[in-house]
């Protein structure tokens, strides 16, 4: 029986497109190669208990951008289990606990979905540390958003920002909050924030932004100020 060329073509762009999609569900992250299991509300959730340590992480499947986040939290994974392993370490409390919060934002130009990561990890001593990881997605352009892309190319919105988050600061802490401009207008130093409808909410991971001591902070400031600066 002859088969003619255009069904021919049909079957090879079938078995291409049958092919593509099954690379793409091969390299698809999996919360198994974690060690973890997926619940009914779509979150892999990753637990180990040893006599040395615990450690306890969890992460949203549904993520649009997951392959970025699953990365985030295999390194996070990894780095804890390489020292908790370690043979001194054997007899000491160490404890990671990684807590995944997400936000939205509806207002135009953009819908938004923010994805933030705040990690406790205790190694032993005296001071424990808090740490953040955001990931933020723009739903209309389909890609990610940094500090670098969240506002319009030629904008200056740290100037305005940094009193904003001073008096936040302040308000949370009862007492002034001096941010070197160095620091303060440093965009580096905002990088992990989520955007809502009417706040940025920018985390500051222990250290970042002002000493030790403060301790890992959570700053909302309106939007109002910077709205028209944001692409």
């Amino acid at each position: 029986m002859r088969v003619s060329s255009l069904t021919m073509a049909v079957w090879a762009t079938a078995v291409l497109g049958w092919s593509s999609v099954g690379a793409a569900a091969a390299t698809a992250p999996k919360c198994a190669d974690l060690g973890g299991d997926v619940d009914g509300s779509q979150m892999c959730q990753i637990q180990a208990t040893e006599p040395g340590y615990s450690l306890k992480m969890s992460y949203p499947v549904s993520y649009p951008d997951v392959q970025p986040v699953f990365d985030y939290v295999k390194e996070t994974r990894e780095g804890f289990l390489n020292v908790a392993k370690m043979p001194d370490s054997r007899d000491l409390p160490y404890e990671l606990d990684t807590t995944p919060t997400e936000y939205s934002s509806a207002v135009p130009p953009r819908g938004t979905q923010s994805l933030v990561f705040e990690t406790y990890q205790g190694l032993g001593g005296a001071h424990p540390s808090t740490f953040y990881k955001s990931f933020n997605w723009d739903q209309g352009q389909r890609k990610p958003i940094t500090i670098d892309t969240l506002f319009r190319e030629g904008t200056a919105p740290f100037p305005i920002i940094l009193p904003l988050v001073q008096a936040e600061i302040a308000k949370q802490t009862g007492q002034p909050a001096v941010i070197p401009p160095e620091v303060g207008l440093d965009p580096t130093k905002y990088e992990n924030f989520a955007i809502t409808n009417d706040s940025l909410i920018f985390f500051f991971s222990q250290g970042d932004l002002l000493p030790g001591a403060y301790g890992a902070m959570q700053v909302a400031i309106p939007r109002a100020p910077v709205d028209a600066m944001i692409t």
